[in-house]
């Protein structure tokens, strides 16, 4: 067994792999990864705000918008000022959006459940724990590390 770091870095690589191609084999050309990130967090955030969703994904605000524009122009999500700061963009989904992440989700499904095929329930189940650790450890890290909510700062 590698190190900590190299498996992590095998596992992020090889997983960003079958995750990049799921927007051209589900969905065609229509969203690119980053968008399917940003379509994927305004569904589970529920109507958040531009800002809001760039520092989940730990974006710029400006590379985030123009972005958002683009899902915009496809007619996958919807912008509409805030009814308490004007200054703030609120963002949904159209029924377009929430179509193309249906398509995304069934992809990603099957090919989760063809990952795991590979594992037994018991190992399946204590990927899924060590996953949940892992990730609520890296975002108290975050907390303690860096401006950004659960991101770590690196190279400072």
């Amino acid at each position: 067994m590698g190190t900590i770091r190299e498996e992590l870095q095998i596992f992020v690589r090889r997983f960003g792999l079958l995750n990049a191609s799921c927007c051209d084999e589900c969905c065609g050309e229509q969203v690119s990864m980053v968008q399917s990130h940003i379509l994927f967090e305004i569904r589970r955030m529920g109507r958040p705000s531009m800002q809001q969703v760039a520092e989940e994904l730990g974006m710029d605000v400006t590379t985030f918008s123009r972005q958002a524009k683009s899902l915009e122009g496809k007619g996958l999500i919807t912008r509409q000022i805030s009814p308490d700061d004007r200054r703030v963009s609120l963002l949904g989904l159209t029924a377009g959006g929430r179509e193309v992440l249906k398509k995304i989700d069934r992809y990603m499904t099957a090919t989760l459940e063809r990952v795991f095929s590979h594992m037994s329930g018991f190992e399946r189940d204590t990927v899924v724990r060590s996953l949940e650790l892992l990730n609520e450890a890296v975002a108290k890290t975050g907390d303690d590390a860096s401006p950004q909510e659960g991101k770590i700062a690196c190279c400072n």
